[in-house]
């Protein structure tokens, strides 16, 4: 199991004894993170999901309709783990609460290896999903410099995408200074 599968699991966004169709949708989660999506083959997310190809093909008719239901499944997963992280929580810690969100779950997620894997396709996939981040961070960061906050932080979160760092701790201080949130080093507090 990947880990954003199993983070998945952890977080409760995924139930242990999961329907077909989710159990369909983490396995082409982890057959996508291994072969990317010109080499994902049905009979390995299948295998993976232990059905039969039959059964899959009851859920979806085809690689490109199961592509478009795990689109959406993804991004379903990250709203609910985003909102969850964010539930009662206002103003810059909301926003903070957030922030901390985007950097596990893109140190969680399998999909960094698509980067490698298929680059072109990524990059081709982040121009639609960059317009609908900047949207939703834009929500949280009111006031004339919201927008240009927003789209900076995005652009600095896909950059970490593309071009993964081994700081968790820089990656988030840096979409904290992105959005203005001020806040103390170690040695600070």
């Amino acid at each position: 199991m990947t880990r954003a599968a199993q983070a998945l699991r952890d977080e409760g966004l995924v139930d242990e004894e999961s329907s077909t169709r989710q159990r369909l949708l983490i396995a082409t989660a982890e057959v996508l993170s291994r072969k990317g999506m010109v080499k994902l083959s049905l009979s390995e997310v299948a295998s993976q999901a232990r059905v039969s190809r039959p059964t899959l093909y009851r859920w979806f008719a085809s690689k490109q309709q199961l592509l478009d239901a795990f689109s959406v499944w993804e991004g379903d997963n990250f709203d609910r783990g985003i909102g969850k992280a964010t539930a009662g929580l206002r103003g810059k810690e909301k926003l903070d609460a957030a922030l901390r969100f985007i950097v596990d779950y893109q140190y969680s997620y399998s999909g960094y290896r698509m980067a490698d894997i298929e680059p072109g396709h990524v990059i081709g996939q982040l121009s639609r999903v960059i317009p609908i981040m900047r949207e939703r961070l834009e929500r949280l960061l009111p006031g004339p410099n919201g927008p240009v906050a927003a789209a900076t932080a995005v652009r600095v979160a896909v950059s970490h995408y593309l071009v993964r760092s081994d700081d968790a701790d820089q990656f988030l201080a840096q979409l904290r200074h992105a959005v203005g949130i001020k806040h103390p080093r170690p040695d600070e507090s």
